[in-house]
């Protein structure tokens, strides 16, 4: 019986996984082309790798078949829960974080077990292959290897052929996404996983300056109309750019002057100063959204929904980094770059205009708050970056306070042993901040503290268990705002404090059925599922201000500057004031986006329009002008973390950093 060449045999199974994941993520094989051609050169590695010995090829056949299945598996699951490919940043510095959640690896491993069958089945395949010795273990004679090698070679030039070939002027074409851009769910949506972790792995190990092409004056085509106005006012800072790019000698430097340049920053606007003088406590929920809200099971939190800003058309689009990126957003209003943390970069940062640098400022004291790992994400790196005065969390003192012995910790603990530190006669003005813990999955009885803690208050409710267990988690908050209100209160602090709650990122512990159970509205599994909400609530609002302008967390940051009357650039953050009439961009990690006229897929390259486009608007051009303006912001949030742009430009101003 004629023995099948292993050289093919690699190329079929590596063609085979990559169809299985492409299928299964991506609903098409637009990267089967590629991934052709790259699987030549990947399997005549992996021929020469397994001729060595006979018994020893045995091993490592199945030792890399397993390897590179588990591989696939892995990106599945990870794309699975975070909607992004893992990269090997993350994966070496998050390995012993990752297996704090293995539950939730199980149970969308058993949720997709026939997705997961499909990528072992080669293994199946080679067992078979192997007991009816239709593989020839043996090594192959020199010319086979050599033929094989140069046949991977051959497919590797005519591939990159083809991908030289293609248009460098279009941003997301396969030409910069192989060498000038870092867009790792596009990459594999366009050359399969291997060759997306191949660059990544690349990248990594000898470094990578993405290109940096700047497009000015970008915004005009989707700025809405405006009515004249005699005096307009701008949240801007009298800076000469022209005279700081001409004594500059640094590249990124100018490119960024020269961005910044080219923007039109947000108008003041009737809600500027709402909030001047006031204390501001601020908090990003673990996995907390519109669906959280509920009159009867969290009443805080409908309160200040009820009585505050009502944002009705809010996203918070998850990032590849989970909750450290949608933290990073939500405080910086920058985009995090891909493929690291940008989380942990900012200690090295001066970054004028994080809560408590602002309000430090103006007198007031800051401090920081979690009620898990102190040095999760190396968030205590994150938080000495962002200028808190103290930081306090399990593992660095707050575990003195507190039993954080349970998963997850309780919200209303937190609130309970903190609010004294500011909340006293040495703190009249006060930022405090907090990242809380007790929203997060899984929404089960079994192995999550403040699901069962807080079961009766919603067994009867008439959904499934985890949509029940869903607001069970998201109770603990209801009850930790419930009690700083009271705290507030009995203090005399009520009036003068404004409180912020934004989520870091959708309830990922539910499937989109169960989503929708709790949703007013039916949310699809691209755009719908992060729609979201923020709570800006001061008791000494008269009314709601609702706000049907679509936006997103990136764009919290300046409106909070805004509603302090904190003097800023506008220009100098990548998001906008909401309530101005800055122009409605809601940023996907994948590039797909979210704007007055309509949603981009960049995966399916298909724009659905909304009532509101004009007859006469060229979609193409607009798509691609937008994805222009999406890509020059990612650039921005990159130099600016990487140059610590904001202490050179203050320095160049001549302005105080401490």
């Amino acid at each position: 019986m004629k023995k099948i060449n292993k050289f093919i045999l690699w190329i079929l199974f590596i063609i085979y996984e990559e169809i299985v994941f492409s299928l299964a993520i991506f609903n098409s094989v637009k990267s089967l082309g590629y991934v052709i051609l790259f699987s030549m050169l990947f399997s005549a590695i992996l021929l020469l790798l397994t001729n060595i010995k006979r018994k020893l090829n045995i091993f490592l056949t199945y030792t890399f078949t397993i390897m590179l299945i588990s591989t696939f598996i892995a990106q599945f699951i990870y794309y699975n829960i975070y909607q992004a490919i893992i990269s090997f940043y993350s994966a070496t510095n998050a390995a012993g974080q990752v297996l704090q959640f293995t539950g939730t690896i199980i149970e969308t491993a058993l949720n997709k077990w026939y997705v997961i069958i499909l990528f072992i089945l080669p293994i199946i395949g080679l067992v078979v292959l192997h007991r009816t010795k239709r593989i020839n273990f043996n090594n192959v004679k020199p010319k086979r290897k050599l033929n094989s090698i140069i046949i991977g070679l051959i497919a590797q030039i005519v591939a990159l052929i083809f991908i030289i070939n293609t248009d460098p002027n279009e941003i997301y074409s396969n030409r910069n996404l192989y060498y000038n851009i870092n867009a790792p769910t596009i990459s594999a949506n366009n050359f399969g996983i291997l060759t997306t972790m191949r660059l990544d792995l690349q990248r990594l190990l000898f470094g990578f300056e993405e290109k940096t092409t700047l497009t000015t004056n970008e915004e005009t085509i989707h700025i809405e109309e405006k009515s004249d106005e005699e005096e307009v006012e701008y949240n801007a800072l009298d800076i000469d750019w022209e005279n700081l790019i001409s004594k500059e000698n640094d590249k990124n430097m100018i490119n960024i002057y020269k961005y910044i340049a080219s923007q039109e920053p947000s108008k003041k606007n009737e809600y500027t100063g709402m909030f001047e003088g006031k204390n501001l406590v601020v908090f990003v929920a673990e996995a907390f959204t519109d669906l959280a809200i509920d009159e009867k099971v969290t009443p805080t939190l409908y309160k200040l929904y009820s009585e505050g800003f009502q944002f009705n058309n809010f996203y918070t689009p998850l990032f590849p980094v989970s909750t450290a990126d949608g933290e990073y957003i939500t405080d910086t209003s920058l985009l995090p770059e891909e493929g690291t943390w940008s989380l942990e970069k900012v200690e090295n940062n001066y970054m004028p205009y994080s809560y408590a640098n602002i309000f430090e400022k103006l007198g007031y004291s800051s401090q920081a708050y979690h009620n898990h790992s102190y040095n999760y994400y190396n968030r205590h790196k994150y938080l000495k970056g962002m200028g808190y005065n103290s930081y306090l969390a399990r593992g660095n003192g707050l575990e003195k306070r507190t039993d954080l012995s349970k998963w997850p910790n309780s919200d209303l603990d937190m609130i309970d042993v903190t609010t004294s530190d500011y909340l006293n006669e040495e703190h009249e003005k006060f930022v405090a901040y907090y990242m809380t813990v007790s929203g997060h999955l899984q929404y089960t009885t079994t192995g999550n503290n403040i699901v069962n803690k807080n079961w009766d208050a919603v067994k009867d409710l008439e959904y499934s268990n985890k949509a029940k267990g869903y607001l069970a988690a998201q109770m603990e908050l209801d009850k930790a705002v419930a009690l700083l209100i009271e705290r507030l209160q009995e203090t005399g602090q009520l009036e003068d404090t404004v409180i912020l709650i934004s989520g870091d990122h959708y309830p990922y512990g539910l499937t989109l059925d169960e989503i929708n159970e709790l949703s007013e509205f039916e949310r699809d599994d691209t755009f719908e599922k992060h729609h979201s909400t923020a709570l800006i609530w001061n008791s000494e609002m008269e009314e709601p201000v609702k706000v049907d302008k679509i936006a997103s967390s990136l764009d919290l940051l300046p409106t909070m500057l805004n509603l302090f009357g904190i003097e800023y650039d506008s220009r100098l953050l990548m998001g906008r004031d909401i309530l101005s009439d800055s122009p409605s961009l809601v940023i996907y990690s994948n590039r797909s986006f979210i704007t007055t006229y309509g949603k981009y897929n960049s995966l399916t390259n298909e724009f659905q329009p909304s009532t509101d486009i004009p007859e006469d608007l060229d979609t193409d051009a607009y798509v691609k002008n937008i994805s222009n303006i999406i890509y020059n912001k990612y650039q921005m949030s990159k130099l600016i973390i990487n140059n610590n742009f904001y202490k050179k430009l203050w320095n160049a101003l001549e302005w105080k950093t401490e």
